[in-house]
């Protein structure tokens, strides 16, 4: 019979084996390729000393092809709960130290734990993707478990944040899980998505192409705008993920975390009244405003390098936190088009799902022209953003900088969809069109050149300027540009008990 020193020796032994994963081997050849290990990613996202391992013994259940000899404890995804910032997370991490990170039942059964707790415990989930795809010997029953997953994915979905990090290799139906979250984030040249791989694209189509090239985290950062954020390396990654939690409530019953604000909120700068220029032709950097308006000047900016024409991404203003959408007039004069409006109706549906309130900078001169994006459903995919906009029941303020014209103008966040607050400043221009165009339009060429240039400049006059949208009320108060930060803080604390519903309905049908 064991005596107890034996009975704790064996399971120090058993909780020891259990830890080293696929093996030292294996491990170093994860170290060279440039990547952490599974537990490693896990200490560095989490806060010291908080985590606290899940299921940690088990093993997959398959005898197919001599696999009922070639077990390791854990079996190839690392699980569990800790804290960021001292806030209550649940996180799996495959290991490609284990079979390549495959998905065994037994792996599924451990992330759907975790996923279950979340749920029911109103904690975010983030999972650290790292593998090679299906377990290929478990056949459907590896199948079954990503459908699992899915499934927990959708019900997931606005009720908790979360967060997906890409670090490896992420192929065939294992992307659909990291596309149904919130946020995707990738590592620079490590780790790569895709639905079919090089080869299979070879021989079906027969184009070449590379990993990196197909689905490399810059293609997916800027190309097809999957993925949200780009790391460097893994713990970049991890500090990455810490940085987006802190702006981001537990879940949907609560709001974001409220730091305290040692910034003035009274700041005014006079930089700002020189920022906006007096030709409406010449563009300006919107970081500029944004950046130098809300709290120490940070902003955190979302998928940066797709569909630069909008800027989307979290900031503070007096502590509280909020979601921040912006026309780019330094790109394509921050015209909307279909990658842009798809980018910010995403972002606006999360923080309305999420009750962070939605702060819009408004200088937009309207939809994109060309048979590329009339063919491409900009109609459709422009109608997302208003849909989004109009859905959203947070408080939402909008600052028109300059110009606002035609459809563009009710899109993004008007009086007319239901924004609580609309400022404008005094560059700004609200019409259906500029001056030029409409004149022709209006007079269909029966002026002169001087009578035309007379009309442009009565046309300018009366609607290139915020004054006959306030006498309409369609503006609340037209300030200097010098103002923004206190006069955006002061109509966050005025809209900070907002309470509005929308009709009780299963769910809209947006257009997708």
């Amino acid at each position: 019979m064991m005596n107890l020193e034996d009975k704790y020796k064996k399971f120090e032994l058993i909780n020891a084996q259990s830890e080293l994963g696929g093996g030292v081997e294996r491990t170093e050849r994860q170290h060279k390729a440039g990547r952490l290990t599974a537990r490693e990613r896990v200490e560095i996202l989490l806060d010291t000393d908080t985590f606290v391992e899940l299921d940690k013994f088990v093993v997959h259940k398959a005898t197919d092809f001599g696999m009922e000899k070639n077990k390791f404890l854990g079996d190839g995804v690392v699980s569990g709960y800790g804290k960021i910032d001292g806030r209550l997370v649940y996180v799996f991490a495959q290991d490609f130290t284990v079979f390549g990170g495959t998905l065994s039942r037994a792996n599924a059964n451990k992330i759907i734990k975790v996923m279950d707790l979340a749920m029911k415990m109103g904690a975010p989930v983030i999972g650290l993707n790292d593998s090679g795809g299906a377990r290929i010997q478990e056949g459907v029953e590896s199948l079954g478990g990503y459908a699992d997953i899915f499934y927990r994915n959708v019900m997931s979905s606005g009720v908790i944040p979360q967060i997906s990090a890409i670090l490896g290799p992420c192929a065939g139906g294992a992307v659909y899980s990291p596309a149904m979250t919130d946020f995707i984030l990738m590592v620079k040249e490590s780790s790569y998505m895709f639905v079919t791989g090089p080869e299979v694209i070879k021989t079906v189509t027969h184009e070449e192409v590379t990993k990196e090239e197909l689905g490399g985290a810059m293609t997916h950062n800027s190309k097809s705008g999957v993925a949200h954020f780009m790391a460097d390396d893994d713990e970049q990654a991890m500090m990455m993920i810490r940085e987006l939690f802190s702006y981001i409530p537990s879940n949907n019953m609560e709001e974001a975390p409220l730091k305290s604000c040692t910034d003035d909120i009274r700041r005014e700068d006079e930089k700002l009244q020189t920022l906006i220029p007096a030709d409406p032709n010449k563009p300006y950097n919107m970081l500029d405003l944004i950046t130098t308006v809300v709290d120490d000047h940070n902003f955190f900016e979302v998928q940066p390098h797709f569909a630069p024409n909008i800027v989307i991404g979290f900031a503070r203003l007096g502590g509280r936190s909020v979601g921040i959408l912006a026309n780019q007039p330094a790109y394509l004069a921050g015209v909307l088009d279909i990658n842009s409006s798809i980018k910010g109706a995403r972002f606006v549906r999360f923080c309305d799902a999420f009750n962070i309130p939605i702060i819009t900078f408004e200088d937009v001169p309207g939809f994109l022209p060309g048979t590329a994006q009339e063919f491409g459903g900009i109609i459709k995919h422009g109608a997302k953003l208003l849909y989004a906009f109009a859905e959203a029941t947070v408080p939402k303020i909008t600052l028109i900088t300059r110009k606002a014209y035609g459809g563009a103008y009710d899109v993004m966040s008007s009086k007319h969809i239901g924004a609580d607050i609309n400022f404008a400043y005094p560059t700004a221009e609200i019409a259906v069109m500029g001056a030029d165009g409409a004149v022709n339009i209006i007079f269909r060429n029966a002026l002169t050149d001087e009578e035309k240039q007379k009309a442009v400049d009565d046309y300018r006059e009366t609607f290139a300027s915020p004054y006959k949208a306030a006498e309409l009320g369609y503006i609340d108060e037209i300030i200097y540009p010098r103002q923004t930060r206190y006069k955006l803080i002061e109509a966050l604390e005025m809209t900070s008990n907002k309470s509005k519903s929308n009709p009780s309905k299963k769910h809209g049908n947006i257009p997708l």
